[in-house]
């Protein structure tokens, strides 16, 4: 194996979510040390960044995301290239080309799956001949649920012995907010549906990722509907369009451990009875106005004025430290029985949460011994990453993965 000089280069250090996770593996101990670096376009931010972590010492790298002489350089220097550089359906695909071509692992948090889907069909065979592993979705998209279902499904095999056919994931409590970056990655996708009418249809594809469809049909909650699985009233989940389908592409690179009929489907709980009922409206006028106004130039012009945070704003720390996250999975088996584990954060979940989920996933690409079949391709977290990975995040992270009796 190469020596490199880094375990991990923070490609987009001085970005909004850059700076958390920078910040991040600043404060972690690590042992033995973690030897890393910042990278970016920018001298002069990098070097601010570097003050304001107190980190003079700190290694800085300078790359653009077009200049794949500068992100070769990069790979040849780490073991591993963690990217915030989005939306990277613009900035991103670049430096997946020069990891692939180096045999660099790498990994993101992009919630973005036409892209994906992009990359795959353009370097998934030479990734696996390279030794590089790519590992998209390192964030609140999608590991929470990625690693929920692995959690649930390992217990149900053991409680219950054997798989559960269907999960319904439901996002019980949230408290977070937006940032630039993540807004620019929904409006760049919205473009992107306008310029190619057949990309709607192919995102509405629940084996989108997958390398072969399957006929099971997949439930989506739409709209506003009571739900047996909670008891409870639910409404749309945003995150649900990447979540599924990274879940569904697990399964599939598991070798359909979970079965080929395997049903997942992701919503937001919002309460018991008329409350519940009329929160569940609220929730899906809000995400319909949104999604209409982003479609119209006076809507979307009105949005990004008054409304939603430009690129590099976000959440406070103050609102990240008091941040949290908690989702709940029922599970049910072939047989009939049922599980209920929950999966809980105690930080915003896109930003103070992310960034320490990304930062372990990196981690635990440059080190953890992941396995005898762990050769180069792209992954999903809970595919590749799998116990390593919620160990780390259940010790480091801030995050608890339970069985609810």
């Amino acid at each position: 194996m190469t020596d490199h000089r880094y375990d991990l280069i923070v490609f987009g250090a001085s970005s909004f979510v850059g700076k958390i996770l920078c910040r991040y593996l600043s404060d972690i101990d690590e042992q033995p040390p973690l030897r890393w670096a910042i990278a970016g376009r920018s001298a002069e931010k990098l070097t601010a960044l570097k003050a304001e972590l107190g980190r003079e010492d700190l290694p800085s790298l300078i790359a653009d995301a077009d200049d794949e002489v500068a992100l070769r350089s990069l790979c040849e220097q780490s073991r591993v290239i963690v990217s915030t550089v989005g939306p990277y359906a613009l900035y991103g695909s670049p430096l997946v080309k020069v990891c692939v071509e180096t045999g660099t692992d790498y990994c993101d948090l992009t919630g973005e799956a036409q892209w994906i889907r992009r990359m795959l069909d353009e370097h998934e065979e030479a990734a696996k001949a390279s030794g590089a592993r790519i590992v998209h979705c390192c964030g609140f998209d999608s590991i929470p649920s990625d690693l929920g279902v692995l959690f649930t499904q390992q217990h149900a095999l053991h409680r219950l012995g054997e798989y559960c056919e269907q999960i319904n994931m439901r996002v019980f409590a949230a408290k977070g907010g937006f940032s630039g970056g993540t807004v620019a990655s929904m409006m760049n996708l919205i473009d992107e549906t306008k310029q190619d009418p057949t990309l709607r249809k192919k995102l509405a594809n629940p084996y989108l990722l997958c390398h072969t469809d399957n006929a099971t049909r997949q439930t989506n909650t739409n709209g506003p509907k009571y739900d047996e699985a909670s008891g409870g009233w639910i409404a749309p989940f945003v995150m649900a369009a990447i979540n599924t389908r990274v879940v569904q592409r697990s399964n599939d690179l598991l070798g359909h451990r979970y079965g080929k009929g395997f049903r997942y489907d992701e919503a937001m709980y919002t309460g018991k009875g008329v409350k519940g009922r009329f929160n569940a409206w609220s929730v899906y006028g809000g995400l319909a106005g949104v999604m209409l106004g982003s479609n119209i130039k006076p809507g979307r012009w009105l949005l990004e004025r008054f409304l939603l945070p430009a690129p590099g704003d976000g959440p406070t720390p103050d609102q990240q430290k008091n941040g949290f996250f908690k989702l709940r999975f029922y599970g049910t088996t072939p047989a009939g029985n049922t599980i209920i584990t929950q999966v809980s954060g105690d930080r915003d979940p896109g930003y103070g949460s992310t960034g320490k989920m990304l930062g372990q996933a990196a981690i635990c690409l440059a080190r953890d011994d992941l396995g005898p079949n762990a050769g180069g391709g792209f992954w999903t977290p809970a595919s590749l990453l799998s116990d390593p990975l919620l160990a780390r995040l259940e010790a480091h992270a801030g995050l608890e993965f339970s069985i609810q009796e």
